[in-house]
């Protein structure tokens, strides 16, 4: 199970990084500035990163 959470850290880290350089686009500026949200595409990534990061962590540092 270890390495299962080490490899969803990994994966969680690197969808986070892409969703807020995703958010940082110019097109998903434009979209925030009419809409109020960012598009699908980036808020998939910045919750799949926050959920793999979270079961990562849980499943790396908790469970034994």
């Amino acid at each position: 199970m270890k390495p299962l959470g080490i490899v969803l850290l990994v994966v969680g880290v690197l969808l986070l990084v892409f969703g807020f350089q995703s958010s940082q686009s110019l097109g998903d500026q434009v979209t925030e500035t009419f809409t109020g949200r960012f598009t699908d595409g980036t808020m998939f990534m910045i919750i799949g990163g926050a959920a793999a990061l979270a079961a990562g962590a849980f499943m790396t540092f908790v469970r034994k």
